[in-house]
C-alpha cells in the first residue's frame, strides 16, 4: 500500500511540476514569438475588416511599400541594440536620392557608379555620425541630429531644390523591377534580411554588438574596441539607408530633395514594435522585419478603410508608446 501511495504521490508532483512549467514557458513564448502572432492577428483583423485587402495584389504592394523603410530598420537596429539613435537616416534618403540621380541619366554613366556613389555617401555619413559619436564623445541623439539637418541642407543645395529626372531604365529596374513575379525592392529586402540578421547573431561582430548594449564598461574590459564597433555600425546604418535610398529614387523615378521625410521615426518605430529596447542590448532582425511589416499592414488596412492620415499617426504614435511600456516593464521584471 505505501508503495502504491508513494507513486501516487511522484506522479502527482511530477503532473503538478509539468502544469507549473508550462505556466512558466506560456510568458517566455509570448515574449519571444508573440510580435508574430500580433502580426498574424492584425493581418486577420484586416481581412475582415476591409474584403479588399487579403488578396495576392495587395499583399505583395505592402511587402514592398514595406521594403524600403524595413532595409533602413535593420541598420538602426543595430545601432538601438547598441544604446544608440540614429535621426539622420531620412535626410540621408534625400541627399543619396539626389546625388545618385544625377548620375544616373541615359547614357552617361554604367549603372555601377550612381550604385557606389549611392551606397558610398550613406557609408560616409554614418562614418561621420560614428566618428563624432564615439570618438568626439557627443550623444548619438546630437551627433545624428546635427546630420539630420545639413545631409537635408545639402540635398537642396545640391539639387537647387528641384528634383533630378530622366532617369535610365537600368536604373529604375531597382524600384520598379522584377525577378520571377517578384518586385526587386522585396528580393532585396528579404535578402539584405537574411544577411543582417546572420551578421548579428552568427558572427563576433553580432556578439559585441549586444555586448556594447548591454554593458559598454564591461566590453571595453573585455577587449572590445568599442569606438571602432560604434563607428562600423553608424557605417553600416547609413549604408543600408544608401540602399534603400537608391530603390526609393528608382521607384518614383526622380531625385527628390525633399525624399525621406519622418523615415527616421518609421525605421525605429519598427526597430522597437519588433522588439528591439531602447535601453540596448536587445533586439533581432526578423523582429524588425515583422515591425515594418506590422506599420505596413496598419497603414495599407486604414487607407483602404478611408481612414484619415491623421489618425493614422495618431494610432502610430499610440503603438509606439505602449511598445516602449512593454519594453521598459519587461527590463524592470529583469
Amino acid at each position: 500500500m505505501k508503495t502504491e501511495e508513494t507513486i501516487a504521490k511522484k506522479q502527482t508532483i511530477s503532473h503538478d511540476r509539468d502544469r507549473t512549467g508550462w505556466k512558466e514557458k506560456i510568458p517566455e513564448l509570448f515574449s519571444r514569438y508573440g510580435i508574430f502572432l500580433i502580426f498574424l492577428a492584425l493581418v486577420a483583423l484586416m481581412s475582415v475588416l476591409t474584403p479588399h485587402f487579403f488578396n495576392v495584389y495587395n499583399l505583395i504592394n505592402v511587402v514592398k511599400q514595406v521594403s524600403f523603410i524595413g532595409i533602413v530598420a535593420m541598420g538602426v537596429t543595430f545601432v538601438i541594440i547598441t544604446k544608440g539613435i540614429d535621426l539622420s537616416s531620412g535626410s540621408l534618403i534625400a541627399l543619396v536620392s539626389v546625388i545618385a540621380a544625377s548620375f544616373a541619366h541615359p547614357g552617361d554613366y554604367p549603372l555601377f557608379v550612381p550604385l557606389l556613389l549611392g551606397v558610398g555617401v550613406g557609408a560616409f555619413a554614418g562614418l561621420i555620425n560614428g566618428t563624432v559619436s564615439a570618438k568626439g564623445m557627443i550623444p548619438p541623439f546630437i551627433a545624428t541630429l546635427g546630420m539630420m539637418t545639413a545631409a537635408r541642407g545639402l540635398a537642396l543645395l545640391y539639387s537647387d531644390g528641384r528634383p533630378i529626372g530622366n532617369l535610365s531604365d537600368s536604373f529604375l529596374f531597382l524600384g520598379s523591377g522584377d525577378l520571377f513575379g517578384i518586385p526587386f525592392p522585396i528580393i532585396v529586402f528579404l535578402f539584405v534580411g537574411l544577411l543582417m540578421h546572420l551578421l548579428l547573431s552568427n558572427t563576433k561582430f553580432g556578439k559585441h554588438t549586444y555586448a556594447i548594449g548591454g554593458n559598454e564598461q564591461a566590453a571595453r574590459i573585455c577587449g572590445i574596441n568599442v569606438d571602432r564597433h560604434l563607428i562600423l555600425v553608424y557605417t553600416l546604418a547609413g549604408f543600408l539607408t544608401g540602399i534603400s535610398a537608391l530603390m526609393l529614387t528608382a521607384r518614383i523615378s526622380a531625385g527628390q530633395p525633399s525624399m525621406g521625410v519622418m523615415y527616421e521615426l518609421d525605421a525605429i518605430a519598427a526597430a522597437v514594435i519588433g522588439g528591439t529596447s531602447l535601453t540596448g542590448g536587445i533586439g533581432t532582425i526578423p523582429g524588425t522585419m515583422i515591425g515594418a511589416l506590422i506599420i505596413g499592414v496598419l497603414n495599407n488596412g486604414l487607407d483602404l478603410m478611408n481612414v484619415s492620415s491623421y489618425w493614422q499617426q495618431i494610432l502610430k504614435g499610440a503603438i509606439i508608446v505602449t511598445a516602449v511600456l512593454i519594453d521598459s516593464r519587461k527590463n524592470k521584471k529583469a
